[in-house]
């Protein structure tokens, strides 16, 4: 017997920290005033700042008031910053020989241990962020690694767990924020499995990803290489920040001082890849 052909639109929206949401924000309208809304999707799949961004956006909110909370001066976020110590540590632990599973759990080890803010603070911001804490009725995947066990997890509305729960344990990013306890585990940003989790759309004729972070430690979890395996029958397009939405972003994705010029410069760079959504969303 053949397996079943692929059917359905799915929006895969990964991380990229605070200015990540923006710049997906801003491309998202964009996209959606030059005739493509993506908001329709069948299957959001969100992982770190895209799963606030897949939340956002199945909620029913507009595209434009969202935009707005991007653009607007205050915004309730914790500014941070992912040291180079850190982001060395994160490297390694990622890309070192052997098992990943276990390399995870290391890092996530490391995380229960590091000194963060109080984890009913980092909680308060995500819920912030949300303007409804209820599953959408979309089919909404949102990603998130255990911190003791390594497994990658993927919470949907059948999971039993609390919508900000979810969206706030795929952006605990270890080291800098802490993990968050579900059910008496403990889980951690869903990027240290892939930063887009593309895979997830597995099933879907018609694949959009949002990457702001398109690199991967190891090339099988990179956007390109999962949306290769989704097969040769799917239609699908990656995006990430161009030129000027890279300078506009900056160096620390955690600052919140860059989500106006972030979310304006994914805005702009819409027009550029429209037409190419088009084909492939249509």
């Amino acid at each position: 017997m053949n397996p079943a052909s692929p059917t359905g639109r799915g929006l895969v929206l990964g991380g990229g920290g605070v200015t990540g949401v923006a710049w997906e924000t801003g491309l998202l309208l964009g996209l959606a005033e030059a005739g493509s809304d993506l908001t329709g999707a069948d299957l959001f799949v969100g992982t770190s700042a895209g799963s606030v961004v897949a939340a956002q956006v199945t909620s029913g909110t507009p595209l434009e008031q969202l935009y707005a909370a991007q653009v607007a001066e205050a915004s309730g976020e914790i500014a941070a910053r992912l040291s180079g110590a850190m982001l060395l540590r994160l490297v390694l632990a990622l890309a070192w020989p052997g098992d990943r599973q276990r390399a995870r759990a290391r890092l996530g080890r490391a995380a229960l241990r590091a000194k963060t803010v109080p984890a009913a603070e980092r909680l308060a911001v995500i819920a912030h962020r949300l303007p409804s804490h209820a599953w959408p009725a979309q089919r909404l995947i949102i990603t998130a690694v255990d911190a003791e066990t390594g497994i990658a997890v993927a919470f949907t509305k059948d999971s039993g767990v609390d919508l900000v729960d979810a969206v706030a344990a795929s952006c605990a990013v270890p080291l800098v924020w802490p993990p968050v306890t579900i059910k008496g585990h403990h889980y951690m940003d869903g990027g240290m499995r892939s930063t887009a989790n593309a895979h997830l759309a597995k099933g879907c004729a018609r694949v959009v990803v949002i990457a702001p972070l398109p690199a991967a430690a190891r090339r099988a979890d990179s956007p390109a290489a999962q949306v290769a395996a989704l097969g040769s029958d799917v239609r699908a397009i990656i995006i990430s920040p161009d030129a000027a939405a890279r300078a506009a972003i900056g160096r620390n994705v955690l600052d919140p001082a860059q989500r106006a010029a972030a979310a304006q410069a994914g805005r702009r760079q819409a027009a550029t890849v429209a037409d190419q959504v088009r084909q492939v969303w249509s």
